[in-house]
């Protein structure tokens, strides 16, 4: 969902982050005045939580005032409706939190720009407020061995999660198919279990490292490819600490008989940057979660292109931010985007071999 409200000038985005600390710490007061008991249970940090509540509105605030992507913040309100809901927290809290910001800043910005930052504010207010019409990531159908697979996970049991993927491998079918199918649905259900309170943080991490253990061990035993001469860097731009996916994209590359380096979670721009230059990758792909992390990786694209110039290798994006939305990936200078591992593949083919895409 793209939104017309105006725009901020580079100005008017300054002001706004140099703004944000202060936002945060002032609409914590006033929310924690007026609703201190509800978090009482919660000690020192109920307060942290609201504080860090706030500063998550304004990541993805961000995106609205410089692209006019409005639903990444929709979407993430409504995530933070249904956690605040299952530790029993009153979730209208999220709207009196929005109108406290907008207020804010109309009284600290110019009245041009301040109106700018309350109408996206409002925007998404409104829209948090409706049914909940949002469509759901996109997932591959699960097979039949989630159920028992997300058990091993959330157990701990290592030795069953890896029997599990052996006897998908044994039965003929390939790594990346049970990555996509498997792996990746469990460890979504998993998330989804923590964020109703279910289970619990480390549980969580637990299962994702053995996900990530037990798809390494099945790598190991994917027959080897006839190799393409192809290099691809892979990267998870700063911020983006979800590198899951991007496992199952490298392994993807790997099994297609490219050269893969992949960088996993965090990566710093300037580290994007030197590693194209010292390995001169044919391909590289960047993996975006939130829509926050957009101008991130257009910085890194902008970085590539001028010190590479004409001989910048080519830009492949994905990640659940351009997932949902497609036209991104041309609004931060990319030169395709791709919703999974086997597409990205088969979209790098036509990249490298100067194929329309």
């Amino acid at each position: 969902m793209y939104v017309d409200l105006g725009a901020l000038g580079s100005c008017g985005l300054q002001r706004f982050q140099s703004l944000k600390t202060d936002a945060v710490r002032a609409v914590t007061e006033r929310f924690c005045e007026a609703h201190g008991p509800t978090y009482e249970d919660f000690g020192a940090r109920g307060r942290e939580s609201c504080r860090e509540d706030l500063a998550y509105h304004l990541e993805f605030l961000q995106p609205v005032l410089e692209f006019g992507l409005l639903q990444p913040m929709v979407d993430y309100l409504r995530w933070l409706a249904s956690v605040l809901a299952a530790r029993l927290i009153p979730v209208d809290h999220i709207a009196l939190s929005l109108d406290l910001l907008a207020a804010f800043f109309v009284e600290h910005m110019n009245a041009e720009d301040g109106a700018v930052v309350s109408a996206a504010l409002g925007a998404a207010r409104k829209q948090f407020l409706k049914a909940d019409d949002a469509t759901a990531p996109s997932l591959s159908e699960p097979w039949p061995e989630v159920a028992e697979f997300e058990s091993a996970l959330l157990a701990g049991q290592y030795g069953k999660a890896l029997s599990i993927v052996n006897q998908c491998i044994d039965s003929g079918r390939n790594l990346v198919d049970v990555e996509q199918h498997m792996v990746r649905p469990s460890l979504y259900h998993i998330g989804e279990k923590w964020q109703a309170n279910q289970c619990t943080v480390a549980s969580e991490h637990l299962a994702t490292a053995i996900a990530q253990s037990v798809m390494t061990m099945g790598l190991l035993r994917s027959p080897p490819p006839e190799p393409i001469d192809k290099r691809v860097l892979l990267a998870c731009v700063a911020g983006n600490e979800h590198s899951l996916g991007l496992r199952i994209v490298a392994d993807a590359f790997q099994l297609a008989g490219w050269d893969v380096q992949y960088l996993a979670a965090n990566v710093p721009t300037s580290a994007v940057v030197g590693q194209v230059a010292d390995w001169k990758p044919d391909l590289v792909g960047l993996s975006v979660s939130f829509a926050q992390q957009l101008r991130v990786v257009k910085q890194v694209i902008q970085q590539l292109g001028e010190r590479f110039g004409a001989g910048r290798p080519a830009v492949i994006i994905g990640g659940l931010a351009i997932n949902r939305f497609h036209r991104l990936a041309e609004m931060v200078g990319a030169d395709a985007y791709s919703p999974d591992a086997l597409s990205a593949v088969a979209t790098a083919r036509q990249l490298v071999s100067g194929q329309r895409v």
